[in-house]
C-alpha cells in the first residue's frame, strides 16, 4: 500500500511538473500570438507613408542628378563656344598668311622710276591693312631674331656656328616670319640657329 501511495505522490507531482510548464509555454505562445497580431495589424497608412516617402527621396535623387547633368552640359557647351570665339578665324588667317608673304616680297624690289615707286606705295598700303586687320583680330608675328630658340613656336632650317654676337642656341635670321592667333601657333617661323 506504501508502494501504492509513493507511486501516486510521484505521478501527481510529475503531473503537475508537466502541467506548470505547459500552462507557461502556453501564455508565451499566447504572448507571440499578440505580438504577431500587433505587427500584422500595421495601419496602411502607414505603408503608405513610407511607400511614398521611398519615392519621394528617388525622385528627388534623380531630380538632383538631372540639375548636375544640365550644368555639366551647360559648363561644356560655354567651354566648346569660347574655344570657337577664341580660335574664329583660323582657316582665314592661315590663308592670308601666303599673300602677306608675297606683298612683303614685292615691298623688297628696289625701284627707281616714279611709276614703280607709286606702285610699290600701293602695294605697302595693302600689305599695312592686311597686317593690322590680322593683329585686329588677334593675329601676332612670331619674330624672334635674337632671343632663345623656341622649337614650340620656330623651325630651324639652317644653323651657323655659334659666335660672340650669336651664342649658342639662339635664332640668328628670320628667313619667314611666323604667326600666331592668341596661343596656337598658326604657322612656325623659319629660323637660322646658332649651335
Amino acid at each position: 500500500m506504501a508502494d501504492k501511495k509513493k507511486q501516486e505522490d510521484v505521478k501527481s507531482s510529475s503531473e503537475q511538473t508537466k502541467t506548470a510548464p505547459k500552462s507557461e509555454a502556453q501564455k508565451d505562445a499566447k504572448d507571440i500570438k499578440k505580438d504577431a497580431e500587433k505587427v500584422t495589424k500595421i495601419d496602411p497608412k502607414d505603408v503608405k507613408i513610407k511607400d511614398l516617402e521611398a519615392k519621394n527621396s528617388e525622385l528627388e535623387d534623380k531630380f538632383l542628378r538631372s540639375q548636375a547633368e544640365i550644368q555639366n552640359m551647360n559648363n561644356r557647351h560655354k567651354k566648346e563656344v569660347a574655344g570657337i570665339l577664341k580660335y574664329d578665324g583660323q582657316k582665314l588667317a592661315t590663308e592670308i598668311l601666303p599673300v602677306i608673304d608675297n606683298l612683303e616680297r614685292a615691298l623688297a624690289v628696289e625701284v627707281s622710276d616714279d611709276a614703280g615707286k607709286q606702285l610699290k606705295k600701293g602695294i605697302e598700303m595693302v600689305q599695312q591693312h592686311m597686317v593690322k586687320a590680322l593683329t585686329d583680330n588677334h593675329v601676332t608675328i612670331i619674330d624672334n631674331a635674337g632671343e632663345k630658340f623656341d622649337p614650340t613656336d620656330s623651325q630651324a632650317v639652317q644653323t651657323v656656328p655659334a659666335d660672340k654676337d650669336h651664342a649658342k642656341d639662339t635664332v640668328v635670321q628670320v628667313l619667314q616670319k611666323g604667326y600666331k592667333l592668341e596661343d596656337r601657333v598658326l604657322r612656325p617661323a623659319m629660323v637660322v640657329v646658332a649651335q
